[in-house]
Formats: structure tokens, sequence, C-alpha cells
């Protein structure tokens, strides 16, 4: 577990920690299920070459819970996710080496909340962002 962030840490420009992601199709087909996106895109190659893709694609909504993760493990314990959310720009397929990543936009304080609000997203192996979005943070402070 890594050591708990707090708001004096962070100044804009500040990067969240980044987080690795290399969605496999056992990943895909697991999501499916658990998600229940059966969507043959996502599982089914002939059916997702047959649409005009280059393949199997990863869902949507996966990619926004890895975000989510980035979130929730950059803010710690003792942070709290005031809300964040995404938008899907970019296919991204399997077995690429993909990771999401963050920057501090901006700090503040709100009555007793220290609130930190940052750009993240999800970027592929070429370094394209498929997958812009926002968070607010609230991070406990030293004082």
């Amino acid at each position: 577990m890594a050591e708990q962030l707090y708001w004096e840490d962070v100044q804009e420009g500040t990067e969240v920690t980044p987080l690795a992601k290399n969605a496999t199709t056992q990943q895909l087909v697991r999501w499916a299920g658990a998600s229940g996106d059966f969507y043959q895109i996502h599982y089914d190659k002939d059916f997702a070459l047959g649409n005009n893709l280059p393949g199997l694609i990863v869902h949507g909504a996966l990619k926004s819970a890895w975000l989510g993760q980035l979130v929730g493990d950059w803010a710690g314990n003792e942070g709290i996710i005031k809300s964040y959310g995404c938008s899907y720009r970019g296919m991204d397929i399997p077995n690429d080496a993909l990771t999401c990543k963050g920057v501090v936009t901006k700090k503040h304080v709100d009555g007793n909340e220290h609130i930190v609000e940052c750009d993240i997203w999800l970027e592929n192996s070429k370094g394209e962002k498929t997958t812009p979005g926002t968070a607010v943070v609230v991070l406990p402070s030293k004082s």
C-alpha cells in the first residue's frame, strides 16, 4: 500500500501516479460476464471485423473502471473521490500496453475540504489519449 497523499504534497502540474493495464481477451470475457455487456465486438473477432473494427475492442466501462482505480489508488485510504468521469474518444485493443495517467489542474479549499481537480486519461502504446476525463478528489490535510 502506498503512503497516504496529502493536499500539501501536490501542486498544479503534479502527476497522478500512472497505472499500467493490458486487457487480455480472457479479461474482456470476464468483464462481459460481470458487467452484463455481451456486445460481440468485445469477444467475437469475426463479428468485430464484420462491423469494420480492427478486431476486438476493450469495453468502455472497463476503461472507466481503470480510471476510477487510478484515482482511488492515488487518493489513498483517507482521500475521497467526489466525482470522476470520462469520454470514449478512441478504441483500445486487447494485448496493447495501456496506461492510466493524470495531472493536477487545480487545488483549492472549500469549507473544510481540501480539493484537488485533475485531468485523467487512458492512453495506448502509441501515446494517444483514447479515454480523457476529469476527477475531483478531497485529500486529507496535514494541518
